[in-house]
């Protein structure tokens, strides 16, 4: 086989003769190119030959005549912009702008046929040595040509702030033209279009509006003033969309918010009659939002709004909770919380966007006054009780839902929810005992609500009382099946109370009927045999009882009465009158309940079945009561005295007070020592701080009583104070 043959390598050579060109060759093609560039210029383009001319123009800067090519250009394109500038000047009126306008597109398409007929001068001479493109020269000729021209430069300006002068006072502008001449600014650079345009129509654009803002000002009210300002601001975004730099949109829109929102704000949110108060009083929401939208375009704008919000909402809820007319009715009083929540509520999820700052800000406020109240949490729980009692007639399972959550909302805010606690074990139990209770759905849900609110050990003892109910109710059902004589004659329904669930009540007994006492007994063996080591002592004034009742001319009724009231009237079965003293020494009811229970007996209207003699308002201690034989009413069950949980009297008060500082000590006992015991050491600020924070949950904890719990457990030997330094504790394992 043979050997490949190997590669050869070609070359090819230039001439070896000297090429000789004419000596008169670049003058005479420069004459060529120039000739087309007058035609261009001339409009009388169509006869040329561009290919021919684009070979010339590349013949020369191949035979090295670029720079004369170049400057050629340069002095051709100039001593024809000085004639096209010379044009516009002597152009009249509105004419200047159109042109303007015709000149420079006619520039610009004679620059895109120079362009393609120099486009191998513009690719190779001109990067090599470093000078400005065909079309960015071109631009900046006319620039300094036309643009510059002593006689253009100030009349284009003036023309145009005229016409934006004219747009803004209502007339109509060419706005096609506007951006044409815009355009053109913006073409010839950034920095001619800020200079030549941007930065004097934003100077007198200040001056303009600093001018419209005063005299708005001083003639409208503030929801007119905001009217006016969005408009003027939406104008001028307009303005850019149609003719300016888009850049523009930012630096425009900052001198309108300054001139006429940032420069009038507190006249604006302070204004008489008009202003953000009397919006929140008039709940202008249109006008609300208006004014968060320009506000918040302004610095401090929303913060200024808030402040003054915040004053507002502080002070009518100050003047609610300290309003001894408005706290007389604690339902009412909540129901008023309720409706400027729900009012707030509205006004920022409408107008304020849902803002979060404004929230919060509601949210401080109403957690500022509803504390000013001490009464708040007991009022709370009084309107709840009215809820839950009383059910809402026509109102779904949702709707109740929705009440229970507005009044956790409340409770929320409430720095001593240890006390509400104090007053809702207190209501349930009675709208439980009664048999009150709208339903137990509604109750468990707010117990499920306060449980996620506040933990299990808040509502344990709440959840406590359902199961006493049910188990009271299994607990009957045994006893009566233990005794079957028991179906015939008075019936008896014990409720059996766990001590530690229900609220604390000394254990008041009153004389029974006999019939009821011996039924009493026999729940006491039969309860006792079945339950080893507990004790039984009765709650008479917690109990209810139905009677039937027959008056003077036979009509007969059910009455639905309290222990006490079933004990006075049963008294009347062996007695046609009685004294007050003979009632009070044969039924041994406390003197306080007694004169309540003898008052809704005889004096409330239409539930009368007792009469006295003398008549008054009061009961007396000389006063006597006899049956009053003409009670009528067309029902047959009647209620009286319905127990109904009323506002606390002073001294009631006091003593709950009382009981809610007691129960706060093993409280704030038990955090300290949680602290001390991870934490080991600790200084006396840093403990009131950590158990303040570890409480604030249940209550807001008071540093006098931390203080004097510290001392109390180094007394126990739980905590030491430091020999060095007094003010640091240690924990004691």
């Amino acid at each position: 086989m043979s050997n490949p043959q190997k590669k050869r390598n070609f070359q090819i050579e230039a001439f070896k003769h000297k090429v000789v060109v004419d000596p008169k060759y670049a003058d005479k093609t420069w004459k060529i190119l120039e000739h087309a560039i007058h035609e261009i210029y001339n409009h009388n383009a169509s006869g040329l030959s561009f290919e021919e001319l684009y070979r010339n123009a590349y013949n020369m800067v191949l035979h090295k005549f670029g720079e004369k090519l170049y400057s050629g250009l340069v002095s051709t394109m100039t001593s024809h912009l000085k004639e096209i500038s010379k044009s516009i000047e002597d152009s009249q009126g509105g004419l200047f702008l159109e042109e303007l306008n015709r000149k420079w597109n006619d520039h610009n398409k004679a620059l895109q046929m120079i362009r393609d007929i120099l486009m191998y001068m513009d690719r190779t001479f001109i990067p090599s040595t470093r000078k400005t493109p065909v079309h960015e020269l071109g631009l900046i000729l006319w620039r300094d040509n036309v643009i510059y021209s002593p006689m253009i430069r100030v009349r284009l300006l003036d023309t145009l702030l005229e016409l934006v002068l004219q747009e803004r006072t209502g007339e109509v502008i060419n706005r096609g033209l506007m951006r044409n001449i815009i355009k053109m600014l913006m073409d010839l650079g950034s920095s001619v279009y800020q200079e030549e345009f941007e930065q004097p129509f934003l100077d007198v654009s200040a001056e303009f509006y600093k001018g419209e803002s005063q005299k708005f000002i001083e003639s409208c009210d503030c929801g007119e003033y905001l009217k006016k300002a969005e408009k003027r601001l939406n104008e001028e975004i307009d303005r850019v969309t149609h003719y300016l730099d888009a850049k523009s949109e930012g630096r425009i829109t900052n001198v309108v918010e300054k001139e006429m929102v940032a420069n009038h704000m507190l006249a604006l949110v302070h204004m008489e009659n008009s202003g953000l108060v009397n919006m929140l009083l008039d709940d202008k929401y249109e006008d609300l939002g208006r004014m968060y939208s320009l506000f918040r375009r302004v610095p401090n704008g929303l913060s200024t709004v808030r402040d003054v919000m915040t004053a507002h909402i502080r002070d009518i809820g100050k003047q609610l909770v300290t309003d001894p007319e408005k706290l007389k009715d604690p339902v009412e009083f909540v129901q008023r919380l309720l409706d400027e929540k729900d009012k707030y509520d509205g006004i920022i999820g409408s107008a304020f966007g849902n803002d979060k700052t404004f929230q919060n800000a509601l949210n401080s406020s109403f957690e500022y006054f509803i504390n000013l109240n001490p009464r708040s949490p007991e009022f709370i729980s009084l309107f709840v009780d009215d809820k839950l009692r009383k059910g809402l007639k026509g109102v779904s399972e949702e709707d109740v839902e929705v009440i229970l959550d507005k009044v956790m909302m409340l409770f929320r805010y409430l720095q001593e929810k240890d006390v509400f606690e104090k007053y809702y074990k207190q209501h349930l139990a009675k709208r439980l005992l009664s048999g009150k209770t709208v339903s137990d759905d509604a109750e468990r849900s707010l117990i499920v609500k306060l449980k996620t609110e506040c933990g299990y050990q808040f509502t344990s003892k709440l959840e406590g009382m359902f199961t006493d109910m049910k188990t009271s109710q299994d607990t009957m059902q045994g006893f009566y099946s233990s005794h079957p004589e028991l179906s015939e004659g008075p019936t008896l329904t014990v409720q059996v109370l766990t001590t530690g669930s229900w609220p604390t009540q000394s254990a008041v007994t009153c004389n029974l009927p006999a019939e009821m006492s011996s039924l009493c007994e026999k729940f006491r063996s039969y309860y006792l045999g079945t339950h080893s080591g507990r004790r039984l002592s009765w709650q008479t004034n917690m109990g209810t009882a139905d009677v039937k009742a027959t008056f003077g001319k036979g009509q007969k009724h059910e009455l639905n009465v309290s222990t006490y009231q079933m004990c006075v009237l049963m008294l009347f079965n062996t007695s046609e009158r009685l004294s007050y003293k003979e009632i009070e020494q044969a039924s041994e009811i406390p003197a306080a309940d007694l004169k309540r229970c003898l008052q809704s007996l005889a004096l409330v209207k239409g539930k009368n079945v007792l009469r006295k003699e003398p008549m008054s308002k009061d009961v007396g201690e000389d006063d006597v009561f006899f049956v009053n034989d003409k009670f009528a009413s067309k029902f047959y069950k009647v209620k009286i005295g319905t127990v109904v949980a009323q506002k606390e009297s002073e001294p009631e008060k006091q003593e709950t007070r009382q009981r809610v500082e007691e129960d706060r000590k093993p409280q704030i006992e038990a955090a300290i020592v949680r602290i001390m015991k991870s934490r080991r050491v600790l200084d006396h600020n840093n403990i009131i701080t950590e158990v303040t924070k570890q409480l604030l949950s249940r209550f807001l904890a008071n540093p006098t009583e931390i203080k004097k719990r510290i001392e109390s457990l180094i007394e126990r030997d739980f905590l030491e104070r430091d020999s060095v330094d007094r003010k640091l504790y240690r924990y004691l394992a």
